[in-house]
């Protein structure tokens, strides 16, 4: 790998270290609500070395060695010049990469998939780690384990993806020789058998029999297995002839931590709700049962407005290649009632702005089931990032027929980094796009969650012979024109048919509606954004406080597409983030939207100076209706499980053909800006019984010291 393309995987310097600020709100429970709380918290943690183990194989040895290296200077880095003989520049480059692999929980970007190195050289790290015997132990373990801390030399590596394209993955280990083709079949024999497999790894073994591999502590019986009294599965197409094997126990020692500190929490619930979805995580996370994780997400579901609020598990399944198999992640935080109000205003009117979205009521829920909308404000979020908002659980039966809940985390949408600069925003933007920002993404967090992910009816043969539509009249396509000829089989799931690219088309599904509804000015108003002018007339609208936040939205998804590009890898044609390959996507159906409506300008030959010039007076006539476009062939291919249509289209917008390839993104690399990390409080209970917040400083070294008091 030359030099300049080694220049885009060293860690940020410095990184934008940010402190979560939750004291106040914390200080507001009551003490049975801290001790629950607390123990969530530690619950969530406890699976930390599970997240690590998901992104690298190396990412667990790296995490001890920065541990280690902590303990050996009592926290006091300067010590550790001293003692090494290292340089300050070198330590300080050391914290610098520490800092960012504790905020993405591994040694690739939980924000693209990207793997990160230290720009320090090997021996200068080594050095380092003579601190000790157990930070040298480590490091040499560190180097030797998976990609080692360093391999920039197997191109494939630095992104994670399918094992048999050269890529990292985890969630299949010890499987020399696995494909892609072989993880579907084995995903359609237990797709067929009803078996959700979000908390399992696969491993294919030497003689070409398959394991299953089951996050556990303990070994089930027979009868408390999801699928009762089954250890081996007959496989089936291009595997017949080999057998899947049932293995409990993966992840032993984190699932037992988990399980303790749950039934713990148990004890310390506000109310009979949480209580009993304690005691199904207790049954899931100790015999490894999901069917007793989607029960616990029934009875949270049913927990309306709680002070603490909490979700925990293998949830997202982002970063399997495959897109079946989650990340362990768990959040604790508490609701701030006063952001909340927006929110249940929107959720309250929601039946007036879903009719506006471009498909008809065949292809919409029977009944929009009004979710539990809230602001919180985070204490804890374990995992390999943490977004802006979440809306969960992600089974298609539970929330097509329950619900679901949305949450948008304040303080990570407040949470500043000092004033820099802002890519590809002109300079007459600049003011407005800075003061617009922050309301413009809570606006946008809003109506993705509520409106995006929780809109959209999926056409199903509930089970052999059932449907939830009438199958002898199939409604016409809107894009067609022509019945719908496709849907979904008993036992598929959104995920399974749309594989690996179903994560990022539905969140490019949500973002498109929350472009297409943030031009309804009934919902700014809803957010305190209304217009200034008695005149309801468009120009009046646009040029109004609200129309100030409506042109920012759009801005910062334009921006957001460019941006997007960091996350493309040119040698693997790879997309590392769903999210930004959606955003990528809506800027493209913004430049192709007619009348200038958008635009990438510059007057430098190398795109130096490029700027988005987009037509504020154009949002609603070329903007809104582009998008919508776009959005109605998105819903209806996901609404009819339409697979071919589906990829192709997204294919399609996806591609990055040689000029954004070769001319803007290396202008993006050359401006990209740190991604925040956060800097999380701990609690710690004392012997009487009472939980007190240790809050840590908004630094490299106050992130690691967060992660070494934490003790997981």
């Amino acid at each position: 790998m030359d030099a300049s393309t080694l220049s885009n995987y060293l860690a940020d310097s410095p990184p934008t270290v940010v402190r979560l600020e939750i004291a106040p709100h914390f200080a507001a429970l009551n003490p049975q609500q801290k001790r629950y709380a607390h123990h969530l918290s530690r619950a969530a943690f406890h699976g930390t070395r599970i997240t690590l183990a998901q992104v690298s194989s190396e990412s667990v040895p790296i995490y001890d060695l920065i541990v280690a290296i902590h303990k050996a200077c009592d926290g006091d880095y300067k010590k550790l010049v001293e003692k090494t003989g290292a340089s300050e520049e070198h330590v300080r480059q050391w914290l610098e990469y520490a800092a960012q692999f504790l905020g993405n929980c591994g040694n690739y970007k939980g924000f693209g998939d990207s793997k990160f190195i230290p720009r320090m050289a090997a021996e200068e790290l080594q050095k380092i780690s003579n601190v000790s015997a157990e930070a040298k132990r480590l490091f040499e373990k560190a180097q030797s384990t998976g990609g080692g801390i360093y391999e920039t030399k197997k191109a494939g590596l630095m992104h994670l993806g399918y094992p048999d394209q050269g890529h990292m993955s985890t969630y299949y280990p010890d499987s020399e020789g696995i494909t892609k083709e072989e993880i579907q079949v084995v995903g359609d024999v237990l797709e067929g058998k009803g078996l959700p497999i979000e908390n399992t790894r696969l491993r294919k073994t030497k003689d070409g029999d398959f394991e299953l591999l089951v996050a556990s502590a303990d070994e089930p019986t027979g009868d408390e297995r999801d699928l009762k009294g089954v250890e081996e599965i007959d496989l089936t197409g291009n595997l017949e002839g080999k057998k899947l094997t049932f293995v409990f126990g993966d992840y032993r020692e984190q699932m037992a931590a988990v399980e303790r500190e749950i039934k713990l929490a148990e004890k310390a619930a506000l109310n009979d709700k949480e209580a009993k979805m304690m005691a199904e995580y207790a049954k899931s996370f100790g015999k490894g049962s999901i069917e007793a994780y989607k029960e616990s997400q029934r009875w949270w579901i049913k927990d309306k407005k709680p002070m603490v609020e909490t979700d925990i598990g293998f949830v997202e399944t982002y970063r399997d290649p495959h897109g079946v198999r989650g990340e362990w992640e768990g959040f604790v935080a508490m609701v701030n009632l006063e952001r909340t109000k927006a929110f249940e205003k929107l959720v309250n009117a929601a039946g007036t702005f879903i009719p506006k979205l471009p498909w008809s009521t065949v292809f919409e829920k029977d009944k929009f089931l009004s979710p539990d909308f809230t602001s919180l404000e985070v204490l804890s979020f374990a995992g390999s990032g943490i977004p802006a908002g979440i809306n969960i659980p992600n089974y298609d039966d539970i929330r097509q027929n329950l619900g679901f809940k949305n949450v948008s985390l304040g303080n990570v949408l407040s949470a500043k980094a000092p004033k820099e600069p802002i890519p590809f925003i002109r300079d007459a933007d600049d003011e407005v796009y800075r003061s617009c920002r922050d309301p413009a993404f809570e606006v946008q967090v809003g109506i993705h969650e509520l409106l995006g992910h929780g809109t959209g009816k999926l056409l199903q043969e509930t089970s052999p012979g059932t449907y939830n539509f009438d199958v002898k009249n199939p409604p016409l396509s809107p894009i067609t024109n022509e019945p719908v000829q496709t849907w979904y089989k008993p036992g598929q799931t959104w995920s399974s048919v749309f594989g690996s690219i179903a994560s990022s088309y539905e969140e490019c599904r949500a973002e498109c509606v929350a472009m297409a509804l943030s031009c309804e000015f009934d919902i700014l108003a809803l957010f305190g954004f209304s217009s200034s002018s008695a005149s309801s007339s468009k120009e009046d609208l646009l040029t109004s406080p609200a129309g100030d936040v409506l042109y920012v939205g759009y801005l910062q998804m334009a921006r957001a597409g460019v941006a997007a590009l960091e996350y493309w890898d040119p040698k693997s044609k790879k997309w590392g983030q769903a999210h930004m390959q959606a955003r990528y996507s809506i800027l493209r159906t913004f430049l192709s939207a007619g009348g200038d409506f958008c635009q990438l300008k510059h007057t430098k030959d190398d795109l130096s100076d490029l700027e988005i010039h987009l037509d504020r007076s154009k949002i609603l006539s070329h903007g809104r209706p582009a998008v919508e476009a776009y959005l109605q062939k998105l819903h209806v291919y996901k609404s009819t499980a339409d697979v071919e249509a589906g990829r192709k289209l997204y294919e399609e917008i996806t591609g990055v053909d040689e000029w954004w390839a070769e001319k803007v993104r290396p202008v993006v690399l050359s401006k990209k800006q740190p991604r925040k990390v956060f800097v999380q409080a701990n609690t710690v209970l004392d012997e009487a019984g009472h939980v007190r917040l240790v809050e840590y400083e908004a630094s490299c070294e106050g992130m690691v010291r967060s992660y070494v008091e934490r003790d997981v």
